[in-house]
C-alpha cells in the first residue's frame, strides 16, 4: 500500500512537472520575440540582394536573370540585369567563375544560345572587358544598347571567336 501510494505522487509529481513546464514555454514564446535558425537572416523589406550578396540599393530593378553554362570552357555563376537610377548593368555574383583567356569580353547575344564559335558582329554587342575571371563584378550597359534585344550574356574570347561560357537572361 505504501508503494502504491509513494508512485502516485511520483506520477502527481511528474505530471504537475510537465503542465507548469508547457505553461511557461507559452507564455514566454508569446512574449519573446520570434527566434530565427542559427545563421539566418531576415532582408529589410522591399529590399533585395545583388549577385555579390550585398543589399541593392533602393530603386534598383532586376529586370532579367541567367546562370552560366559551359561552351568551350568550363564557366559557372548567375549573372543578374538590373536597373538602377535608368541605367542599366549586368551583376555577376561571387560564384562565377570561367578559365583564363587572351582577349576575354562580356558580350550581350541576340538568342538565347551564341554558338561556340564563328560570333558574327551584327549578331552581339560588346559591353566590356572581362575584369577578372572569377567572383563578383559588374559592368555598365552602354546607353545605345537595348536589353531587351538580346537574350543572353557569354564570356567571349575575341582573339579566337570563342565563346568560353553563356548565361540565357529568363524572362
Amino acid at each position: 500500500m505504501k508503494l502504491q501510494r509513494f508512485f502516485s505522487l511520483i506520477s502527481l509529481i511528474a505530471i504537475t512537472t510537465v503542465v507548469t513546464v508547457a505553461e511557461y514555454q507559452s507564455v514566454s514564446s508569446q512574449n519573446a520575440p520570434a527566434m530565427k535558425p542559427e545563421g539566418s537572416m531576415m532582408k529589410p523589406e522591399g529590399s533585395m540582394k545583388n549577385p555579390s550578396g550585398s543589399m541593392m540599393k533602393p530603386g534598383t530593378m532586376a529586370m532579367r536573370s541567367g546562370k552560366f553554362v559551359k561552351a568551350e570552357h568550363p564557366t559557372q555563376g548567375s549573372v543578374m540585369l538590373v536597373n538602377e537610377g535608368g541605367k542599366s548593368y549586368l551583376a555577376f555574383d561571387q560564384t562565377f567563375k570561367t578559365d583564363a583567356g587572351p582577349d576575354l569580353y562580356v558580350i550581350l547575344y541576340r538568342t538565347g544560345q551564341p554558338p561556340i564559335t564563328g560570333i558574327k558582329e551584327k549578331d552581339y554587342v560588346a559591353v566590356a572587358k572581362l575584369q577578372k575571371v572569377s567572383g563578383a563584378q559588374r559592368y555598365a550597359l552602354p546607353q545605345s544598347v537595348k536589353p531587351e534585344n538580346f537574350s543572353s550574356v557569354a564570356i567571349w574570347c575575341r582573339k579566337f571567336n570563342a565563346t568560353f561560357g553563356y548565361a540565357s537572361l529568363g524572362k
